[in-house]
């Protein structure tokens, strides 16, 4: 028999969480803790939608009109968000990984970037999904396996769940010194601006409302473990939180607002990111990888 439509299957378990990996983009199709979903899930026999739970590499968010210039060389990447007419979200979202180790609490997914037209760099990309009694952390590695430096940059693409609901009816807990603004229709960056006493300042956490979220947040406030941490909570206390290290300075959220009823702001996207929104042409945070060199990331989910 073929594989579902979204690819081969890893189902990891460990206590009371559940994790289900499908190898398209190697996402992450749904997570529980005690029976709750923690991420928005998906069908394993449907078309992924949209990127949920997937792999972002070699870039999260957004190259402007897909045209960047590197090592004085100009490139014109495919537009994948047609509708604002940008690169989205790097360049294997839709790559059947490789599953290269699946056990009860583990599971290593591989795949390669090839040199491409807009990207002439040779990418080894792994992603290990590691469950165990504190959640489910997701790692990527990348190693330049070309000739030449390649920018770089990585993030993933969870849908948090509070609860039951919308993501209007959940309370955000959430502090950055910086959001970077946004043009409103193409969404292309225009500056940073404070957080503090605006409408993304949810230091103290508070109601999410019908807010409209999908910006990218800097100068994030972290714990004395060097953590930041995104939480979204229902009525009843429980919810999800996402924590990550100082390898992302960035992250994106969004309250996923759609036209399609069904999946109209039914979570909370949470990307913590090596660079922000159109780091390929403002060079900020950008990673350049040498031949040779890897690079690393890694993020938690767990449930509150």
């Amino acid at each position: 028999m073929s594989a579902p439509l979204s690819g081969t299957q890893v189902r990891l378990e460990s206590g009371p969480y559940a994790a289900e990996i499908a190898s398209v983009g190697a996402s992450l199709r749904s997570l529980t803790a005690g029976g709750r979903d923690l991420v928005v899930p998906f069908a394993a026999d449907v078309v992924r939608p949209l990127y949920r739970g997937a792999v972002l590499v070699p870039w999260p968010n957004r190259v402007v009109d897909g045209r960047y210039a590197f090592d004085g060389v100009e490139q014109q990447l495919a537009l994948t968000e047609p509708d604002r007419g940008h690169a989205l979200h790097g360049l294997v979202g839709w790559t059947d990984f490789r599953i290269v180790e699946a056990a009860a609490t583990r599971a290593v997914l591989e795949a390669e970037v090839p040199g491409q037209q807009g990207y002439p760099h040779r990418l080894a990309v792994t992603v290990t999904y590691t469950l165990d009694e504190d959640g489910l952390e997701t790692r990527i590695r990348t190693e330049n396996t070309g000739p030449d430096a390649a920018p770089y940059g990585t993030s993933g693409h969870p849908y948090l769940v509070g609860g039951p609901g919308r993501v209007d009816d959940w309370t955000l807990t959430f502090a950055a010194g910086q959001v970077l603004e946004v043009e409103p229709d193409r969404l292309v960056p225009t500056g940073l601006a404070p957080v503090a006493d605006g409408p993304f300042d949810f230091s103290d956490g508070r109601p999410i409302g019908d807010l409209f979220i999908d910006h990218a947040f800097t100068a994030l406030v972290r714990d004395a473990s060097g953590l930041a941490c995104v939480e979204v909570r229902a009525g009843d206390g429980h919810g999800a939180a996402l924590t990550w290290g100082a390898v992302c300075p960035w992250v994106q959220l969004h309250t996923g607002d759609r036209p399609e009823p069904e999946w109209n702001r039914a979570g909370l996207a949470a990307e913590p990111m090596t660079c922000p929104p159109d780091a390929f042409n403002s060079g900020t945070d950008l990673v350049v990888l040498q031949p040779g060199e890897h690079h690393e990331a890694s993020w938690r989910i767990a449930a509150v």
